[in-house]
């Protein structure tokens, strides 16, 4: 299990405040050691760090020193005790440099900000999972337009799902898709018809109230599509028309109503009580016909695996 902890990693070799000067841009060294003093203990800190406990997340990004850190690119709050309170707009005054937040396991809580992702537009990875958020999940996130993570699982969110998330993401030699997880929270509405032409690696709208024909995400032969999870909402579609991709690997489509039968491409899958296998080279032998089954439990069942949140990426 990862250790609690908060990581403020600038464009520097390293974050040990006690290497050469080289190693780190003189104005981050400065504030670093500024936000240094905002803590009074050492374990939720680089080791570098000898300071105190962590006063709430509102207290430490509203320090004027967090501005202070202009080529910032990661930012990291990780089950650190005492981090509380709402998403602060003091974000916005963070490095354009910045392409990882993570704000996990905390307290934190109300609503992500409507403008989060015109604020922090080079953002690569955003994960605000296992908070107290609530609210919608705004569309400025859209404007993060190199996003190739979006973790917003175990919170309270509702409303639909903006339909233009990665609308900027361009398959590339060190990016083949993305990864969705909004799993566990109180999102209604349908899957946005424009989410079937996204390239995802990873997709779990799990326990949510989504409903409609969820079938678009799962078929195209040739998408990178590994995991998927739709488990415990209510959608309905028919399953022996999906054409699975290549690689897919895990699927849970129970508790919906799914009908129809398991695509003949399928079959070969291998299938437990805790996960159901399937072989890239099953879909490659064509996809041609279905075989019935008697309710569409018992076809979401054949293709069902657990798939956890966290585990997608």
């Amino acid at each position: 299990m990862a250790a609690a902890g908060l990581l403020l990693l600038p464009l520097c070799a390293s974050i040990n405040l006690a290497s050469s000067s080289k190693d780190c841009h003189a104005a981050d060294k400065a504030a670093l050691l500024a936000i240094k003093s905002a803590f009074t203990n050492s374990s939720y800190l680089s080791s570098a760090w000898d300071s105190t406990a962590a006063p709430g997340l509102l207290r430490v990004l509203a320090r004027p020193a967090i501005a202070g850190l202009a080529h910032l690119r990661a930012l990291t709050f990780f089950k650190v005790p005492g981090v509380s309170g709402p998403i602060p707009s003091s974000l916005a005054d963070l490095s354009k440099t910045l392409t990882t937040l993570t704000i996990s396991r905390t307290g934190v809580s109300g609503p992500i900000p409507s403008a989060l992702g015109a604020w922090l537009p080079a953002l690569h990875e955003l994960d605000l999972s296992f908070n107290a958020l609530a609210g919608a999940i705004p569309p400025s996130l859209a404007a993060a337009r190199n996003l190739t993570v979006l973790d917003l699982s175990r919170n309270r969110l509702s409303g639909a799902i903006p339909p233009h998330l990665f609308s900027g993401f361009v398959p590339s030699t060190g990016e083949s898709g993305v990864y969705l997880a909004l799993s566990h929270n109180n999102l209604s509405g349908a899957i946005p018809a424009r989410f079937a032409g996204v390239s995802y690696l990873g997709f779990d709208v799990s326990r949510n109230k989504l409903t409609g024909d969820a079938s678009p995400v799962l078929s195209g032969a040739g998408r990178p599509l590994r995991a998927v999870n739709l488990a415990r909402n209510a959608f309905s579609f028919d399953l022996s028309r999906v054409e699975f991709p290549e690689d897919v690997e895990f699927v849970d489509l129970s508790h919906n109503a799914v009908y129809g039968g398991v695509p003949a491409a399928s079959r070969n899958c291998s299938s437990s009580t805790s996960a159901t296998t399937c072989s890239a080279a099953r879909s490659r032998r064509g996809s041609a016909g279905s075989t019935p089954t008697a309710s569409s439990t018992t076809s979401a069942s054949a293709l069902a695996a657990a798939m956890d949140t966290g585990q997608l990426r």
